[in-house]
């Protein structure tokens, strides 16, 4: 504000406002105004996550051809909180030739054809995103040190048919100990299962499994998952570890999720965890994984929770009438077990 000096025709000690002559304070934010409008970024460029390091994203363009090159991104700010994960197709603006220094920038997700997930623990219901775009899952368990986890496997499972995501199994250090028991519990799955030693990793069946395939490597810490993805991709260099004698627990040495190309597809290794929680798992989805029982399933009365205690439950009635043939007690069991697994901590 100005003040003029008084008049001295004017008895007014203390002069007279000159409003004009005020001074207007910049907005710190910009004299622009805002808008809802977004830039329709018609130029963008496709591409695809293969890592995420603290705020920066890899992302390789142009895939397949002889332009494929690796770029260093980073998040739009238009696109908030919402997470990008291995495995995202995005669009790209900026600088895309992937020079030294060069720095895109990721304005859209594209929608996500699965989403793999997981909660901090059973009574969270908000998620995390781990793996995006992902159709098989592979799950890594050791025979022995450390010792098989039977609940945390079925906690893998559920994730992978809660997301449509088909699971198969890899049995590590088999020269320990004979896995059949193990795998028996599983008898009731379409789950192909893979047994594996140090000096014959099965590598060409394997592979066969994987090839095409964009697939998620998980496993508790110190089974082998990481030794495992170095044999089948020499190139991916993952830090791998040893068994503590004492806990019987693996140290993590994955501490990132990538992507490594595999014959004319993906493998995702994961970080190694001891726990997978459940708390956004919709039952409903796990049933549907088995098929043939949820159109059983249409007969069972509202809220039926498909157990062996829920009464007039249309499958338990069914398999015990023999009308599911010889497999219908292992996959009913395998269908309990799975749906008990959202009631119990690891």
């Amino acid at each position: 504000m100005s003040w003029l000096p008084p008049d001295d025709d004017d008895d007014d000690e203390y002069g007279e406002y000159d409003e004009s002559s005020a001074r207007v304070r910049p907005n710190p934010k910009g004299n622009r105004p805002r808008t809802k409008t977004r830039p329709e970024y018609a130029d963008a460029v496709p591409g695809r996550v293969f890592t995420v390091d603290r705020g920066r994203y890899g992302v390789l363009v142009d895939e397949g051809t002889p332009d494929e090159r690796e770029l260093t991104t980073t998040k739009a700010r238009e696109l908030g909180k919402g997470s990008i994960v291995t495995g995202d197709i995005v669009e790209l603006v900026g600088d895309t030739s992937g020079s030294e220094g060069s720095l895109a920038r990721i304005v859209r997700i594209r929608p996500r054809t699965t989403m793999l997930r997981r909660s901090a623990d059973d009574t969270d219901e908000v998620e995390r995103i781990i793996v995006a775009n992902a159709d098989q899952m592979m799950i890594v368990v050791s025979a022995a040190n450390p010792e098989p986890r039977l609940r945390l496997v079925d906690r893998y499972l559920v994730a992978a048919y809660d997301a449509g995501i088909a699971p198969l199994m890899v049995v590590t250090k088999a020269d320990l100990v004979d896995p059949a028991p193990f795998v028996e519990n599983f008898a009731g799955l379409d789950l192909p299962v893979f047994t594996s030693t140090p000096d014959d990793p099965p590598l060409d069946e394997l592979g066969a499994a994987l090839e095409g395939h964009s697939t998620v490597a998980v496993g508790h810490s110190g089974v082998g998952k990481s030794t495992l993805v170095n044999a089948l991709v020499p190139e991916a260099h993952r830090a791998t570890g040893v068994v503590n004698e004492v806990t019987g627990r693996g140290r993590h040495t994955s501490s990132s999720t990538v992507s490594l190309r595999f014959r004319g597809g993906w493998i995702i290794d994961t970080p190694g965890v001891r726990s997978f929680g459940l708390g956004h798992v919709n039952p409903d989805s796990i049933l549907d994984s088995f098929s043939e029982l949820a159109r059983v399933a249409q007969d069972c009365p509202r809220g039926c929770t498909h157990l062996s205690d829920a009464p007039d439950c249309a499958i338990v009635e069914a398999v015990g009438r023999g009308e599911l043939g010889p497999t219908g007690p292992q996959r009913l069991d395998s269908l309990q077990r799975l749906l008990l697994t959202l009631r119990t901590v690891p």
